[in-house]
């Protein structure tokens, strides 16, 4: 019995790798003295910042003239306008903003669906391991470029179909980072503790056992989101983005045929792109580095209070 209350304690004192605030306000400090993390944050900022300000700051309605056609980057263009007189900033910034909207959806929709097949799988094991894993492995089997182009020409290329496809493409890596990170944690002791003292699944899944998940789910849901930035540029590319919104994937091929007399047309919106995905590219490596060292710090408060502690006197001193 002392033994069951002992672990229980230590359950409940932090033996196991979930997060206490002050060891995540820590993380955060390494993250914000990590050069590339700051870099990152600062591209990735900018981005949703273009994003955000789109229409406040620029004309609300990106596809109107606003010039002469082909104007070189001026005052009154700062990236100048294109063949159809549409100003170049306002059409980049607004393909920010249709960006930042597929990269959040997906991201959501993406994680959720990764992680609930993943921890299910992993924690359950048995026969729904095996079943989950080989619907994964079927959509991991599948060329997803090929997969997303075969849906959005079938069902149309509107936002929001855009979004549930590359959701519905996006989740089988994290689902299985999720299961190896649920295998790892499932049968260490604060969790036996946790189940011998009649928690249910539930509990211990949200309380034990999701946490641990996250800091490594959270590096694959950044790297996630710069490969969505590339899919739906590549999908708008070849004409199958929704042609009611500005994108950068639009922009960069309407100017294809004008790259010899107006070079801003694809340089912005290329250097958009290339932005946006070094911008989160360096952050996930941040985030890595900070979770990586956090991973390898002491597990145990409990630990940590007998480090600090010092040693004991002994109980009856020597007499001289």
């Amino acid at each position: 019995m002392s033994t069951l209350a002992s672990a229980t304690a230590d359950a409940a004192a932090g033996a196991g790798p979930v997060a206490a605030p002050h060891r995540w306000r820590a993380a955060l400090h390494r993250f914000v003295r990590h050069p590339a993390g700051m870099v990152g944050l600062a591209l990735t900022t900018l981005v949703v910042v273009a994003g955000a300000l789109a229409g406040r700051v620029t004309a609300s309605d990106p596809f109107r003239t606003a010039g002469d056609p082909l104007l070189a980057p001026s005052r009154a263009h700062w990236m100048g306008t294109d063949n159809l007189g549409r100003d170049m900033l306002t059409s980049v910034m607004h393909g920010a903003k249709t960006s930042m909207v597929v990269v959040l959806g997906v991201t959501l929709l993406a994680s959720v669906i990764g992680l609930a097949v993943g921890v299910v799988a992993g924690y359950r094991g048995g026969w729904v391991d095996d079943l989950l894993m080989r619907i994964t492995e079927l959509f991991q089997a599948v060329p997803r470029f090929f997969l997303v182009l075969l849906i959005v020409a079938l069902f149309g290329a509107g936002l929001d179909n855009l979004i549930y496809v590359l959701a519905f493409t996006s989740w089988p890596t994290l689902a299985r980072v999720a299961r190896a990170e649920v295998l790892s944690v499932r049968d260490r002791d604060y969790v036996e503790a946790a189940r011998s003292i009649g928690a249910s699944d539930r509990r211990i899944v949200l309380r034990h056992v999701l946490p641990n998940v996250l800091p490594t789910a959270l590096v694959v849901i950044a790297l996630t989101g710069s490969r969505i930035i590339l899919l739906e540029a590549s999908l708008s590319f070849l004409g199958l983005g929704d042609p009611t919104v500005m994108s950068w994937g639009y922009l960069v091929s309407n100017a294809q045929r004008f790259l010899r007399v107006a070079w801003w047309m694809s340089v912005f919106p290329g250097l958009a792109i290339a932005l946006a995905v070094l911008g989160i590219n360096l952050m996930s490596d941040a985030l890595n580095d900070v979770l990586a060292a956090y991973s390898k710090a002491p597990r145990s408060a409990r630990w940590r209070r007998r480090r600090s502690r010092p040693a004991s006197l002994p109980a009856q001193l020597p007499v001289r």
